[in-house]
């Protein structure tokens, strides 16, 4: 964390947004002075400065929906907060989840994310009894293997299959395509990158990859 603040700037105070860590949802906007940034270090609970009450508060501390402090960031001229955090609830005093009316649920596709982040990880502790750590153990062909496997089961389920059994193979092609891609050392954001590439308009096919 940059500790480096200019709280002078603005009266001793600073605007600080509060962003979900995990949705990246806008959650709330309030200020902060000096005291209050110190205590939200210390405490990892998100403190603000009330301007109306002239006091330290604690978001949360009334109506038990904390802020969780993960990481403060500041921005360029060093007079404004960034803070990511982890809401135990609704953020705003009317019951929203955020101060701006908007629901705060988390992506569904971004969870692709945050699997691969645990699969990451498996590779790196191989955990014993663990199914990814077999398949990291196996290698890279026996990988490949699988993800052709399931490919084809999702085919079969797709032609004369029912909708369930569909989108449980699909699942399971997904899983071991991204083990596959995190053998590499590739993120599945890497293959959503290329296509939002080839979304683009004017966009072709490259004829040199081989």
């Amino acid at each position: 964390m940059n500790n480096t603040i200019d709280f002078d700037k603005g009266n001793g105070l600073v605007p600080v947004i509060v962003q979900d860590a995990d949705t990246r949802r806008v959650l709330m906007l309030g200020y902060m002075n000096r005291e209050a940034y110190e205590k939200t270090l210390e405490t990892k609970l998100v403190t603000f400065f009330s301007r109306s009450r002239q006091c330290l508060w604690t978001k949360g501390e009334t109506s038990g929906n904390l802020l969780h402090l993960v990481e403060v960031l500041v921005d360029c001229d060093a007079d404004a907060l960034l803070i990511l955090a982890h809401p135990d609830g609704p953020v705003c005093h009317t019951g929203s989840d955020t101060c701006w009316g908007q629901s705060n649920e988390p992506d569904s596709l971004s969870f692709l994310g945050e699997l691969q982040d645990f699969i990451d990880k498996r590779r790196e502790e191989m955990p014993e009894g663990s199914y990814t750590t077999s398949l990291f153990r196996d290698g890279v062909k026996r990988m490949a293997q699988k993800v052709g496997e399931e490919a084809l089961e999702t085919v079969i389920e797709a032609v004369g299959g029912e909708d369930e059994r569909l989108i449980y193979e699909a699942s399971d092609m997904f899983y071991h395509l991204i083990v596959l891609l995190s053998s590499k050392h590739l993120r599945i954001e890497q293959v959503v990158q290329e296509l939002t590439c080839r979304h683009k308009p004017g966009w072709k096919k490259s004829t040199d990859l081989r």
